[in-house]
């Protein structure tokens, strides 16, 4: 029998609480006007825990739910579906939470899940190929059909892919390759590591693999029309360490930064690796080549990732006031391990975006959600906020909706397919905290300032999630 949640854990309520409910709306409530030329859908997706879990709840935990927003002539209709892996199937037809609710293993799990891979497909949505795929980057991607989102299965590419892929891959707006990576494929604490290249026809062209200078945390990377950057930072992975009982992950300031950059033409035997004072990243914002040899990465940096702890358990040691978007420039030229840390703004973002027209080129504008990684709803309330960087000139616009309203990432949707870097809007859905429901606002990207051009209305909550993406219906 299903047990009630928690009425008093932060990640099990008020902005976090689970949706009990799948369903459709259409022709949805708008205050103010759609502009007519938004014709798509934005797929969004978070953590939405089916059951109440049998220990203490992670975030990161919770089964994979899409929310599909679709916009045409004016009008909008709303659409949401869990992504049903093996894992959330298991636990339907027990009728109850079998996981201890944490994304390591735990001896609260029933035993049954132990035969599972890690199923959670909670992190990204992206279109590519046939099929939407919801990723996680603990698996395989889980492909989900783009009219109905239900849920196909695993998606190996013809049984190409080995192992798991990231939630974070990278798609070229020109060659419409997808570029992706895995890390700790041979287990946690291993330091195998794979980069897969797929044709804009969904096929897996290539997969190689690589040893990583240690076992890290490797969340996000980048790439530019030439480069693929693969960051390993020092959040290091340890089954030994888990055995005894302390971190699986701890932070290790003094292993460094050490980050790989090799040719998409040539593969790993290109790479290089460089070397920098420890910092973490879990988010990238773009990066692109130089016309003199140089490699640009523009991301948001933390000087001590939040919520880790040390090897020995102890609280982790460092500066830890945030997290700011950075310029990381590597001179291949040189022969030097050494690259430049720039900072481009003082303000404190997570979730960067980028027109994804530029993305792989050189770009000029930013969007995020302004203040703390940290969102439990009763702190930093410039969590709150959207923001803009322009990182040629500096200037920065927010928009901060009412006390008590959380923005979530915001995705930049282009005025029309030839239109200039940054000329369109941002959708971002934002949760109501005094009538716990949320809607979709839509801001003109270069002008967020103004506040909203048009709200479209749910009579419910989206709980608080990680990433999305628009699809133009052309």
């Amino acid at each position: 029998m299903a047990k009630p949640f928690s009425t008093d854990h932060p990640f099990l309520n008020g902005y976090f609480a689970p949706l009990h409910l799948e369903g459709d709306a259409s022709d949805l409530p708008i205050s103010g006007m759609l502009p007519v030329e938004m014709d798509g859908t934005l797929y969004r997706i978070g953590p939405n825990p089916q059951f109440a879990p049998r220990g203490d709840y992670e975030w990161f935990a919770g089964d994979g739910m899409v929310h599909e927003f679709k916009l045409s002539a004016g009008r909008a209709s709303y659409r949401n579906r869990y992504v049903r892996t093996p894992k959330w199937q298991l636990e339907h037809e027990a009728g109850e939470g079998l996981s201890a609710g944490t994304v390591a293993p735990s001896p609260l799990d029933d035993p049954r899940l132990a035969q599972l891979r890690s199923t959670l497909a909670n992190t990204n949505i992206v279109r590519h190929g046939r099929n939407l795929l919801a990723l996680e980057e603990s698996h395989a991607p889980y492909a989900l059909d783009q009219t109905s989102l239900s849920s196909l299965g695993y998606e190996t590419f013809g049984g190409d892919l080995v192992g798991p892929m990231t939630a974070h891959p990278k798609i070229d707006p020109v060659s419409g390759e997808m570029i992706a990576f895995a890390y700790q494929t041979a287990g946690l604490g291993s330091r195998d590591t794979r980069v897969h290249v797929l044709g804009a026809d969904g096929s897996l062209r290539r997969s190689e693999r690589f040893m990583a200078p240690f076992a890290s945390m490797m969340h996000d990377f980048a790439v530019t029309a030439s480069r693929i950057i693969l960051p390993v930072f020092p959040l290091t992975a340890s089954i030994d360490r888990a055995g005894k009982g302390l971190p699986a992950y701890a932070w290790e300031p003094e292993l460094g930064n050490h980050i790989g950059i090799m040719s998409r033409r040539d593969g790993v035997a290109s790479m290089r690796w460089f070397r920098g004072e420890a910092s973490y990243v879990f988010h990238v914002l773009n990066a692109y080549d130089t016309e003199d040899g140089k490699v640009v990465t523009d991301m948001v940096r933390y000087d001590v990732p939040p919520g880790y702890r040390m090897a020995d358990g102890s609280p982790a040691r460092g500066r830890q006031h945030g997290a700011r978007l950075v310029r990381w420039t590597f001179d291949l030229a040189r022969d030097d391990e050494r690259y430049t840390d720039a900072p481009l703004s003082d303000m404190q973002v997570e979730f960067p975006r980028v027109d994804d027209r530029h993305a792989l080129q050189q770009h000029r504008h930013g969007w995020f959600v302004s203040g703390s990684a940290n969102t439990n709803v009763g702190e930093a309330s410039d969590r709150a906020s959207i923001a803009h960087i322009d990182t040629q000139t500096g200037a920065t616009r927010l928009w901060r909706p009412q006390r008590n309203d959380f923005a979530g990432e915001p995705v930049f949707v282009p005025r029309s397919p030839g239109a200039e870097e940054g000329d369109g809007w941002i959708v971002t859905v934002v949760y109501r905290g005094d009538t716990h429901r949320s809607d979709l606002v839509v801001l003109e990207a270069l002008d967020i300032a103004r506040g909203p051009i048009a709200t479209v209305h749910l009579s419910h909550h989206v709980p608080a999630g990680f990433h999305g993406n628009w699809y133009s219906a052309a």
